[in-house]
């Protein structure tokens, strides 16, 4: 099981605002090509550094709120 999380529009302050660690969050989508090839790095920089870093996915399509409202707004595709 990866240590890399789901975050959603209802969890992201919580999660990813408030964390007492630093964050990666991987913004994605089901159809980007990319955000496929990057999820394996993702889910291994999350497996490693489990005790220093926080790793969260955000589905961009099923959480449009949050991909509006950050610096990363959309999937590389």
């Amino acid at each position: 099981m990866s240590a890399a999380r789901p975050v959603t529009d209802a969890s992201f302050q919580a999660d990813v605002l408030a964390a007492d660690k630093p964050v990666l969050v991987q913004f994605w989508a089901a159809w980007c090509p990319p955000c496929r090839a990057l999820s394996p790095i993702v889910e291994q920089i999350a497996d490693e550094h489990v005790d220093k870093l926080s790793v969260f996915k955000l589905n961009v399509d099923e959480n449009p709120a949050t991909a509006a409202s950050t610096a990363a707004p959309r999937s590389p595709c």
